[in-house]
């Protein structure tokens, strides 16, 4: 397959600091157009807000099984490549189509609705509060690496059933996954190994957690499907969640619209947060497909077996979007269609409640850096880190500043 000379690069160094100019390059080319998003490896990427909506819509002509990937197929890929972690098949609801799909999705939704979503408030505040409780004498704190980047895997190591020990090596393996650099193979197989940890004891000792119920649902799910149905819990759930509260602060911290309201408390939190998802989707550019046949999008040629990455980035801000639509809630930060993001309910609780709880136990909030990078990696948007400075507080304090038990900051 031919690609084009010098098409955008979606990864490195200039990426991650200016991603809105790679953004701008690939909007000029057309609703789909050509971008490489590691070296030698070649993808679609749809920028166009009607054309992801109706690609994400259509599953006669789009599969997301990525066992259709033409080039890794034939040996185009390089097995290094740290795109396979996210891109290549797993025997999980994120690589399935039609009816395999349809039980995997039931097996999913059923067991994270079974989350109590108060009890999971309390799980973020009683984690946020240690955390907060590390920093808090010295003034000063890195919101990414000290907080945001801990708080939701914290809390989804708890609805697995995780133990301490396991979930701390959970944190690293998930970063070395979606950064998407020369290691992420090799973290996703240490995720999978302190997955399969977890489910060997829930297997002895089961309990009220998402790993249990998986074992135990009606879906009948292969030991490697459960492992794998894991791995998106984990990995759709905690990073694009640490990204989501730490673009979540930095704007309500530097955006005069957010910080001059902060006393409105959960309104102001709850606003800014739809503003970052729209802005700063955390899932950059992800939701890869592949054409079942040659087929055209929106006057773009798709060729079968090539991967079709949606740009939720660039879906949400389209220049094409009428205006009074760029402020609203159906922006594609969780995707669309059948493969919705499934962990909508717990991910946002466990978002709004560690921004919240930062802000309220740390007082006199300032940013310290006008603007940082991105983590580098064609995936995820996240700031490489949120350095600020606030009025250093004691334990007694913290204490008489956290909310009451079942309130909100």
């Amino acid at each position: 397959m031919t690609y084009p000379t010098a098409p955008p690069r979606l990864f490195g160094d200039a990426y991650a600091a200016r991603p809105h100019e790679a953004i701008e390059q690939l909007r000029s080319l057309g609703p789909v157009a050509w971008a490489e998003i590691d070296e030698g490896v070649h993808a679609l990427v749809v920028t166009s807000h009607r054309a992801a909506l109706d690609l994400l819509h259509d599953t006669a002509t789009y599969s997301k099984d990525a066992r259709r990937w033409w080039a890794l197929n034939n040996g185009h890929i390089p097995p290094n490549s740290p795109v396979l972690a996210l891109m290549a098949w797993r025997p999980s609801l994120l690589y399935a189509d039609d009816v395999t799909h349809q039980r995997l999705r039931v097996a999913m939704d059923d067991c994270l609705g079974r989350i109590d979503l108060h009890e999971l408030e309390e799980i973020v505040r009683g984690h946020a509060a240690t955390l907060i409780s590390r920093v808090a004498p010295s003034g000063e704190v890195d919101v990414m690496a000290d907080y945001a980047d801990t708080v939701p895997l914290l809390a989804f190591a708890d609805l697995l059933g995780c133990p301490e020990d396991v979930g701390v090596r959970l944190v690293k393996a998930c970063q070395g996954v979606i950064n998407a650099g020369p290691g992420a193979g090799l973290a996703a197989q240490d995720l999978i190994g302190c997955l399969a940890e977890v489910v060997a004891l829930k297997r002895q000792q089961p309990g009220r957690d998402i790993t249990t119920w998986m074992l135990t649902h009606h879906a009948q799910l292969t030991d490697e499907e459960l492992l794998n149905q894991l791995f998106v819990v984990v990995g759709a759930g905690t990073i694009p969640t640490a990204a989501w509260i730490g673009q979540s602060v930095r704007l309500l911290l530097s955006d005069e619209q957010y910080s001059s309201t902060l006393a409105g408390g959960a309104v102001t939190v709850r606003r800014a947060m739809e503003q970052t998802l729209r802005t700063h989707s955390p899932m950059a550019n992800f939701a890869v497909h592949f054409a079942r046949r040659d087929t055209i999008l929106h006057g773009v040629q798709i060729p079968a077996g090539v991967p079709v990455m949606i740009s939720h980035q660039a879906a949400n801000t389209d220049p094409a979007l009428p205006a009074n639509a760029r402020g609203a809630r159906d922006h594609l930060a969780w995707s669309a269609g059948p493969h919705r993001c499934p962990a909508v309910g717990p991910a946002t609780r466990i978002a709004q409640v560690a921004v919240e709880t930062i802000l309220d136990q740390l007082w006199a909030m300032h940013l310290t850096e006008e603007s940082v990078p991105n983590r580098p990696g064609p995936f995820h948007q996240c700031p490489i880190a949120v350095h600020a400075t606030f009025k250093p507080a004691t334990a007694t304090a913290l204490a008489a500043a956290a909310p009451s038990p079942g309130g909100t900051a």
